[in-house]
């Protein structure tokens, strides 16, 4: 069985274009769906945060109108009761060793926006990860934190890399609107990834080697099924 490190967002607002402060971290369903899903098959998954600080987890996430149903909300507020004990003492993300691990999922949340994108830490990680060859697998608003991975010489990591992400048309349409302070399928384009995109709000799963990629929550069961096939 494999090891796998999930890094979260440790934020819990984003600054928003007109300057306010918009409540955020991650996204239950893509957290606990996918820990589920990996920790289902037998495998170990150990969560890291920026300085190792407990995630939040976005409100709105929990709510039955974006989770699907009252029952479907409860199920998510349960699991992220059982897995309390991890999320309140998760991994420093400075002092994670990538050799020890298989894979390294991310979920999003808008949280990313505010502090994976841009973290030193993180793009340490993910470079070495990459080199190796080991499986990198972001989805939703995740892929943001794939921007803070700059070669020796500069460059984008995952430059010419095929990915989705959470679309302009999704976050526009559905989520923090016109008041986003950046898109972030804009972002990597601007980087020279290659976004692929799917219909919005339908799982969207895109692989590129090592590198797998999810669109949206709804993509959350069917990215981690494809890391349990690239690590089998």
């Amino acid at each position: 069985m494999a090891n796998i490190l999930m890094v979260v967002s440790a934020a819990d607002s984003l600054t928003m274009k007109d300057g306010s402060e918009h409540p955020t971290g991650y996204w239950a369903e893509e957290l606990v769906v996918s820990h589920q899903t990996l920790t289902d098959a037998g495998n170990t998954v150990h969560i890291a945060t920026p300085g190792g600080r407990k995630p939040t987890v976005d409100q709105v996430s929990l709510a039955p109108e974006s989770a699907g149903g009252e029952e479907r909300a409860q199920g998510f507020r349960d699991y992220i009761a059982k897995i309390d004990g991890e999320l309140a003492h998760p991994l420093v993300l400075a002092d994670v060793d990538i050799a020890g691990y298989d894979a390294v999922v991310m979920p999003g949340g808008h949280g990313p926006m505010a502090d994976l994108y841009k973290d030193a830490d993180l793009g340490r990680l993910l470079v070495a990860a990459n080199k190796d060859g080991k499986i990198i697998a972001p989805f939703c608003h995740g892929p943001a934190g794939l921007l803070s991975a700059t070669d020796d010489d500069g460059g984008f990591t995952f430059k010419g890399r095929r990915l989705t992400v959470f679309t302009n048309e999704e976050e526009l349409g559905g989520g923090t609107g016109e008041n986003t302070p950046w898109l972030v399928e804009d972002a990597l384009k601007e980087k020279g990834a290659v976004v692929e995109n799917g219909a919005a709000w339908s799982s969207n799963v895109v692989r590129d080697g090592n590198l797998i990629t999810g669109q949206n929550p709804q993509s959350s069961e069917d990215v981690a099924k494809e890391v349990l096939a690239a690590l089998s």
